[in-house]
């Protein structure tokens, strides 16, 4: 039996925690939604996020942040970091602490999907065995 890969969104921005799993259900993800890095941790989901879409600037334990605790853990899940800010320095910096890739928002659906398809090995079919 093959599931549906797992994509995990961490952003304090509604608007964001609803438009983004709405793209990723369409095209046949597993998502959940969580407001902040210490809800993601605190759920079960966390031992279960194939890929994690994961805004930099975050109340308490930032994007960056709870990159470094999921490794002190143990848990290597791809990252690709969104973000607002206006920091062109920022992605190389990610990129070189591990991030699988880094938009810069407002991003297309089109750069989004290929981010996660990217995170995720190039999976086309959205599914795990």
């Amino acid at each position: 039996m093959t599931t549906r890969s797992l994509v995990c969104v961490v952003d304090d921005n509604e608007s964001v925690r609803e438009s983004l799993p709405d793209l990723l259900r369409h095209i046949g993800f597993a998502v959940h939604a969580f407001s902040s890095a210490e809800a993601f941790l605190a759920s079960e989901a966390v031992s279960e996020t194939d890929c994690l879409l994961l805004d930099v600037a975050l109340p308490g334990l930032s994007g960056p942040d709870l990159q470094v605790e999921l490794t002190r853990r143990g848990l290597h899940i791809p990252i690709v970091f969104i973000t607002a800010q206006d920091d062109q320095s920022l992605r190389p910096r990610l990129l070189a602490r591990g991030a699988a890739a880094c938009l810069f928002k407002p991003f297309s659906d089109i750069a989004l999907i290929e981010a996660v398809d990217s995170a995720l090995g190039g999976k086309h079919d959205n599914h795990r065995e």
